[in-house]
């Protein structure tokens, strides 16, 4: 009776690990609800990635003399959410390309870790050549799931800076931490490993982390600074996953990009 009861929780055991292995993309990348409005002071844009998908995304040129960002919003947000979280860099005549992934807001395409590398170089390539902003004065920057994004793209650009907000060492950290029960370091396929790319970017970088964050630990964020000696680090107590929405985030990066020759 005891070796069936075994027997019973194995095969259980092995449902659900294999449903998890199955449906792991759907667990990662959740985008919300599409939204057709265009908030203000952005332009619709659409551009067009290396694998030729053709995204749309939102976009506010900078003022004269200028930084832009490019910046790359978490899951289950939106492109349009990211004015909202920009708005006081907006108001400092800073421009912001908010870019968008495949599979979200409409877009074509199913998101993946390659692809939505894809889609950061499409970003870039329209800030590039279609809106002829040099590479100094662009500002990489990643929320929570688009700090992986930022990140591999940083070792393919030379950026003005990278700030990443509520970023993690790796997503198969993240996941481990969250699914304890499971093997997920031998399932996971997207695995993002912002600490081993963060060695080889060049780019002046700033990690802002809130140190009651429950997705994504403050001991990921700290892991991640300690890979290369001069990155900087702000802690905010009392401040969890949401922490892109402390208006106190926009006025620390720039600060810090005020701090950076041009």
């Amino acid at each position: 009776m005891f070796a069936w009861v075994i027997v019973g929780l194995a095969v259980i055991y092995g449902g659900l690990v294999a449903l998890v292995y199955l449906n792991q993309h759907r667990m990662i990348y959740v985008p919300p609800v599409a939204r057709s409005d265009v908030p203000a002071g952005f332009e619709p844009v659409t551009y067009r990635t290396p694998d030729r998908l053709d995204l749309a995304a939102g976009y506010r040129p900078a003022a004269d003399g200028m930084p832009t960002l490019l910046f790359f919003h978490g899951n289950g947000a939106s492109w349009q959410s990211t004015a909202f979280v920009t708005d006081h860099f907006a108001a400092a005549g800073y421009g912001i390309l908010a870019a968008e992934y495949r599979g979200y807001s409409d877009n074509p395409g199913t998101p993946s870790e390659p692809g939505l590398y894809q889609d950061a170089r499409g970003a870039w390539q329209f800030l590039r050549e279609q809106q002829g902003v040099a590479e100094s004065d662009i500002v990489l920057v990643g929320n929570s799931l688009g700090s992986g994004v930022a990140v591999q793209l940083a070792t393919e650009v030379r950026a003005r800076a990278l700030i990443l907000i509520s970023p993690f060492d790796s997503m198969e950290e993240t996941a481990a931490r969250q699914l304890t029960w499971l093997p997920v370091r031998m399932l996971i396929r997207d695995r993002y490993r912002n600490d081993e790319k963060l060695p080889e970017i060049g780019e002046p970088t700033l990690i802002l982390h809130g140190e009651d964050d429950s997705l994504i630990a403050l001991e990921q964020a700290q892991a991640l600074a300690t890979v290369r000696d001069d990155t900087t680090i702000e802690i905010y107590p009392g401040w969890g996953h949401d922490l892109v929405t402390n208006d106190d985030v926009q006025v620390k990066a720039m600060a810090f990009l005020e701090d950076q020759p041009n």
